[in-house]
């Protein structure tokens, strides 16, 4: 993988990671074009999906001060509740991904059939979504962070959003529209962080072990940050206006030509 490679990848994975159309399905898609496969493929998926989390942290940069200052009060407030529930959400994915760390690796290399039929199911998560009239809670639940934790996990296969499920899950299941994009966008976090600190740990970002140069990481990891920035702040917005159903038409139409060709 060269730099110029790296940058067309970090632009697509920082614009897809907050638009509900699957970071990770596009990211198959182009590095079908390109020929990258195996390691190379997975080692640069958990970079600039690093590098979306840090811009995901910039944008929200208020809410996750008044996080942390709450946390650090040592007492049990509506900051400490909400991490709470950020913790309860990130239960799922984390048994994922320590039980099956190696069949999500080989999801990675299986092919643009599974990418596909992904996408049309995050096409149809968006529609029910868009329609449903659910009654809008105030709040957050324990239940529903677990429910939209469950969402997470299942996202893990490409081709299925992981903002588009959680914010689905979350919208269908009543919550405030907006307080679920910012639920969806922070329960991310450390999951992700956690997964490039245990690569880093193992050496798995070395030029090496990954067959990446450290430069073409560097560019991939900026490009994903500032397009990351710029999404998220949009994604934000769209979800407020309830704006989703022209996603799930673009994933239908990219599941459908997948399939096809494949």
């Amino acid at each position: 993988m060269d730099w110029l490679e790296a940058m067309v990848l970090g632009l697509i994975q920082g614009l897809t990671e907050f638009l509900p159309v699957s970071s990770s399905g596009h990211l198959q898609i182009f590095n079908a074009i390109f020929g990258i496969q195996g390691e190379e493929n997975l080692t640069f998926a958990v970079v600039v999906h690093a590098a979306t989390v840090c811009s995901t942290i910039v944008v929200l940069r208020k809410e996750v001060a008044a996080l942390l200052a709450g946390l650090f009060r040592f007492k049990w407030n509506e900051e400490t509740i909400y991490i709470t529930k950020i913790v309860i959400s990130m239960i799922p994915v984390g048994i994922v991904g320590f039980f099956f760390k190696d069949y999500v690796e080989a999801l990675f290399g299986s092919g643009l059939m599974v990418v596909g039929g992904a996408l049309l199911v995050t096409a149809a998560l968006l529609a029910f979504a868009y329609y449903a009239k659910p009654r809008v809670k105030t709040k957050i639940s324990f239940k529903d962070a677990f429910i939209i934790g469950l969402a997470q996990a299942c996202a893990v296969i490409p081709g299925l959003s992981r903002s588009g499920s959680t914010i689905a899950t979350g919208i269908l299941l009543g919550n405030n529209k907006e307080n679920v994009a910012k639920f969806s966008f922070l329960m991310v976090v450390v999951p992700i962080l956690g997964e490039a600190l245990l690569d880093l740990m193992k050496g798995g970002f070395s030029q090496g072990q990954s067959g990446i140069t450290t430069s073409a990481l560097l560019v991939g990891f900026i490009s994903a940050f500032l397009s990351g920035y710029i999404a998220c702040s949009w994604m934000l917005n769209l979800v407020k206006k309830g704006k989703l159903i022209w996603f799930a038409v673009y994933c239908l139409i990219v599941g459908v030509v997948l399939l096809i060709v494949k």
